[in-house]
């Protein structure tokens, strides 16, 4: 996504660049103003035959460096950790991990389709997403071995919370992946619903000029209004997340122009019944941020002029990139460690015109690595909470 030179949804030149760390410590209150029945809609059940396994071209023994690949890692396209100094990186064709906090890494899988998630759940299990088909991978040891699982019925966020039981938007699965249910959610929903279980989910949806978050507590049998909010700005996306039952951070992705885009984050920690305003990244481009009237630039904001990866460690702790495509340093990373009610903005800024790759192992150690289309990808660590980032490796050049 540089400015010229690489290709992004938004391609403008910037007129104005919006930066701040501001705070904010009002509440909203969502009181419930609906209570009912959902239907089922987008993902459909998927059935996938019984599991094949995939032949890795490298058989990694989890011994960095043992074995030589041909891999170029170049574009990274996801990252997981399983903890502050081991974890997993995929681009196009295969997957790689370390154990030294990035200094060296082996490569474990090679083969078709770029990685376009992968998911931890300890230093052994881990899951990747491979492909427009979704092709899911699943290794047992550590990476030493990748076998081919399933399918993923969508390009939603997928999380694993055991070894057999998943969630992708509103799909389900309890056999690791090879067969796949879908969960009702109301109709006409912006984005992915998210399911932190088996009974708690949420979903946004936008009713003429009013926002409205929906939550259920009986696996998407019934859905409430936990948050309805008067917004001037078209809903064009949506980011949920969640670390708790009763927990969710939900992002709202407005209008773009100019490389910019406008965009809002809340916060809730009790099921809906209160809301935290954590964001409120009002552009000139993109207009207000969504749940705002025209001409309120005020709230909190976040360094750039449009969103990057938003990542919750825990129901205090969230880190949240920013990105200035007009910048010559157009990476940063901001983040807050009390529910929202204050949001702190790196002083840090880092190169690279790509997709930006965010992960973090609690509320101090993480990962940060840049993309660009003619430079090398560099991982950056921190082990201070985003404070300070330190460059522990630089990867191969595109080709």
């Amino acid at each position: 996504m540089p400015m010229i030179r690489t290709s992004m949804k938004v391609l403008a030149l910037s007129l104005f660049v919006l930066t701040g760390c501001e705070q904010s410590s009002g509440t909203t209150s969502g009181a419930a103003t609906s209570d009912r029945a959902a239907t089922t809609q987008s993902t459909a059940p998927v059935t996938t035959a019984a599991p094949a396994t995939a032949k890795p071209t490298t058989e990694g023994s989890g011994k960095l460096n043992e074995a030589p690949s041909k891999a170029a890692m170049s574009l990274i396209t996801a990252v997981r950790l399983a903890d502050a100094k081991s974890g997993w990186i995929g681009g196009k064709g295969w997957i790689a991990r370390t154990d030294d906090s990035g200094s060296k890494w082996q490569v474990q899988y090679e083969g078709a389709g770029e990685v376009k998630q992968l998911f931890a759940l300890n230093a052994q299990e881990a899951w990747a997403a491979m492909g427009e088909e979704g092709k899911l991978l699943h290794t047992k040891n550590g990476g030493k071995n990748w076998s081919s699982v399933g399918k993923v019925p969508n390009s939603a966020f997928f999380h694993f919370v055991t070894q057999q039981e998943a969630f992708s938007g509103n799909a389900r699965t309890v056999d690791g992946g090879v067969k796949w249910s879908s969960l009702p959610v109301p109709e006409g929903i912006t984005g992915d619903a998210y399911f932190h279980d088996k009974d708690n989910g949420w979903v946004v949806k936008q009713v003429k000029d009013v926002l409205e978050v929906e939550r259920t507590q009986d696996g998407g049998k019934t859905w409430h209004t936990v948050l309805s909010r008067k917004s001037a700005a078209p809903l064009n996306g949506v980011v949920i997340r969640s670390a708790g039952a009763n927990d969710a951070w939900i992002e709202l992705i407005g209008d773009s122009g100019m490389t910019q885009t406008s965009y809002s984050l809340f916060h809730t920690k009790d099921g809906g019944k209160n809301w935290q305003t954590v964001l409120a990244n009002s552009t000139a481009g993109g207009g207000p941020a969504p749940g705002f009237p025209l001409g309120d630039t005020g709230g909190p904001k976040n360094t750039g002029t449009k969103p990057g990866p938003l990542y919750v460690v825990s129901p205090d702790v969230a880190f949240m990139g920013g990105q200035c495509p007009s910048c010559d340093k157009p990476n940063t990373v901001g983040w807050t460690k009390d529910g929202g009610k204050t949001w702190v903005n790196g002083k840090e800024a880092f190169s690279g015109y790509g997709p930006l790759q965010l992960a973090m192992a609690d509320a101090n150690g993480g990962w940060l690595i840049t993309n660009d289309n003619e430079q090398p990808s560099v991982m950056y660590t921190t082990g201070n909470g985003g404070v300070n980032w330190k460059k522990a490796h630089t990867f191969d050049a595109p080709k």
